[in-house]
């Protein structure tokens, strides 16, 4: 929930804070004295695209900051954390900067992200209704998006199946003609990884086997100094072969435990022990290096094996080899083999995806068709609710229809057969939803952009949006002069269907009906002020005295009519009145 707007340099606003409250917030205000500014900075600072045309003439830059109440586990919170932004409790710091050169800047939580951050949490957080919707609804697929927006959650699953289906679907139809397309490309790709493959199988490396080769080279190579550290080693540890004395590593420890045992001092005896196991260890050490200078080898003919054998498998490696090692060879051999199993045009392969892809048409063909029948249940459910909004908005004569048709399948385009007939198929499902209105019983109805007058489309687009307001999640719901063309009896139906929308989320209307305004738990005025020739706005919350004088404006063109005055103040206490029994 939004708890205050600063906007800065933004169009006709130089400076000015918004306060914003629970329940109904009605901004009101002259012709150009800056509304639209105010939805522009909602919108700017939650993700939307930026324009540098909005920085007021003169100004470095544009700048929108935000404070807002979050669940502190909730998503917008959980993504504010995630690019490195935190909460102060519940409370989330948004802003956003738009230079005059057209650069545009994000915060979230203190940490700059990027804008699509801003996006992100704004997805849960705002939406906005506004007449440009009513252009939007026209557009194809946007009525379908209506209805599946009216479905809520249950819904969006059922949505999700198909889209998975259908993507699996088209993973298949694409594997298949990639290799029935019978390109020079993949034959030559096909080619080098045999070529590769039957290199390296008919080399058949080992794991580590270039490692074990450089060791033994090693001890080849270097025969004779190898045999010499041996001869030399044991020499001090036997003493030389020519010699007759004791002179030997083993001969001086054990003359050096038996003088100590001999000594009968328990102490020196523990030490005799102690040199004894030393001597046994140095036996154990003496046998090693007789058997490894036995073995010790300078075979030259192993010796060029060993090197013919190592320039084989450096030229595999350098072939072949990301990490410079037969690990590497080994590992793209690997990878190699399932590339050549995805690009096997054989007929058993072809033969396979070919069953792969029809089996999977089928579950996209089963998700398509459960979705057209949850579709066409909800059709029903959501016409029911627009119509009995539109009786209350003075439209009790008209109706509207929310018909579900099969796609019409286009040659050389993705079709199912859903049933008995071939539909087209995209990501969104087989069908088309067209919303129709009909005024009269005998009218079969047109589609509402064609069959609606400007204030009738305004009075649908409003009965639409306030019932699909009722399965949207988000805390904050923005409504920018939908009531365009309406006035009277169907102006304060709107006002009281507003208001009981703001007892489950926070509204936040941009009127120019007195109507509506009546109805505000906060009432928020933005004025034109001319200084040195230059227009600005400012933004005012309004006090009881001031809420009556901008009610009797609206009314009368003027602030202090009697006769207004008097209208304005019945206004508020019918509005009142009709809050606390829809409270009761």
């Amino acid at each position: 929930m939004l708890e205050e707007v600063r906007i800065r340099n933004l169009g006709v606003i130089a400076d000015a804070t918004l306060p914003f409250g629970p329940g109904l917030t009605v901004v009101t205000g002259e012709t150009g004295a800056g509304k639209t500014m105010v939805v522009a900075g909602l919108t700017l600072l939650f993700g939307a695209r930026s324009d540098s045309t909005q920085v007021t003439r003169g100004a470095a830059a544009a700048d929108v900051e935000g404070s807002l109440v979050v669940d502190p586990e909730g998503p917008a919170a959980e993504r504010c954390r995630d690019a490195g932004g935190t909460l102060d409790d519940d409370r989330l710091i948004l802003a956003r900067s738009i230079s005059a050169e057209g650069r545009s800047r994000a915060t979230a939580g203190g940490r700059s992200v990027p804008v699509g951050v801003l996006a992100d949490i704004g997805e849960t957080q705002l939406t906005v209704h506004g007449q440009s919707s009513q252009l939007a609804l026209a557009r194809p697929g946007a009525q379908r998006a209506v209805l599946d927006r009216f479905g809520g959650a249950g819904h969006a699953k059922i949505r999700t199946a198909y889209t998975e289906a259908f993507t699996a679907w088209q993973d298949a139809v694409r594997t298949l003609a990639d290799l029935q397309r019978d390109d020079a490309a993949r034959q030559r790709e096909v080619a080098l990884l045999r070529f590769g493959l039957e290199q390296i199988e008919r080399a058949a490396p080992q794991e580590r086997e270039d490692d074990d080769i450089d060791a033994e080279v090693h001890r080849l190579a270097n025969a004779d100094a190898l045999r010499q550290v041996v001869a030399t080693a044991s020499a001090a540890i036997d003493g030389p072969p020519e010699a007759y004395d004791a002179s030997g590593a083993d001969a001086l420890l054990g003359q050096a435990g038996r003088a100590l045992a001999d000594a009968g001092v328990p102490e020196l005896d523990t030490l005799a022990e102690r040199l004894a196991e030393l001597g046994v260890q140095l036996r154990d050490i003496a046998g090693e290096l007789s058997a490894y200078g036995a073995g010790i080898s300078d075979d030259p003919e192993r010796l060029g094996q060993l090197m013919t054998r190592k320039a084989e498998l450096k030229e595999l490696v350098r072939s072949y080899s990301g990490s410079g090692d037969v690990a590497g060879v080994l590992a793209w051999a690997a990878d190699a083999r399932d590339q050549l199993q995805r690009l096997d045009g054989s007929a058993e392969r072809l033969e396979q995806l070919a069953a792969e892809r029809d089996q999977a048409a089928q579950r996209a063909a089963e998700a398509a068709a459960a979705l057209s029948k949850a579709r066409t249940a909800l059709a029903r459910k959501l016409q029911k609710q627009i119509n009995a909004e539109l009786a209350s908005l003075a439209l009790g004569g008209s109706r509207v229809s929310v018909q579900v048709t099969t796609r019409p399948a286009t040659e050389g385009l993705p079709a199912l057969r859903v049933g008995r007939a071939l539909a087209g198929a995209n990501e969104s499902g087989t069908d088309q939803v067209r919303i129709l209105l009909a005024h009269g019983a005998d009218d079969p109805g047109r589609p509402i952009d064609k069959g609606a007058s400007g204030g009738e489309l305004s009075r649908i687009m409003l009965a639409i949006e306030v019932v699909l307001a009722g399965t949207d999640p988000v805390a904050t719901m923005v409504f920018d002069e939908v009531d365009t063309g309406v006035g009277g009896e169907a102006a304060i139906e709107i006002g009281r269907r507003l208001a009981a929308l703001s007892r489950s989320h926070q509204v936040v209307v941009v009127t120019h009906l007195p109507q509506v305004a009546a109805y505000a738990d906060q009432h928020v005025k933005i004025s034109k002020r001319a200084s040195g020739g230059v227009l600005t706005s400012g933004i005012a919350a309004l006090g009881e005295k001031e809420r009556l004088d901008e009610l009797t404006r609206m009314l009368a063109g003027l602030s202090d009519s009697d006769s207004g005055r008097a209208h304005a103040a019945e206004l508020i206490a019918a509005a009142e009145q009709d809050k606390k029994r829809a409270a009761r």
